[in-house]
């Protein structure tokens, strides 16, 4: 598995859009920015896999509040602009 470093995209499935990016690394996990929802603390036991600079998270060790924010994540966006 790749080291993680600040700035990795973050993704619940590979292939799908990014919903973050990795702010921070600590020892036991990562401070991702997610957008629309601001700075969540994710432990490195969620992190399923990491390659080409791409973080991909476990979604049944994620938090409820963290798996909202996801979901959320590209609300904002115009649905008619790829």
């Amino acid at each position: 598995m790749e080291a993680i470093a600040e700035g990795f995209d973050v993704f619940v499935h590979d292939g799908e859009k990014a919903f973050g990016a990795v702010r921070r690394l600590h020892a036991h996990g990562i401070t991702v920015y997610i957008e629309n929802a601001g700075d969540f603390e994710v432990p490195l036991s969620a992190v399923k896999d990491v390659h080409d600079e791409k973080v991909v998270l476990d979604s049944g060790k994620l938090e409820a509040g963290l798996k909202e924010a996801i979901r959320r994540a590209h609300s904002g966006e115009d649905p008619r602009i790829p």
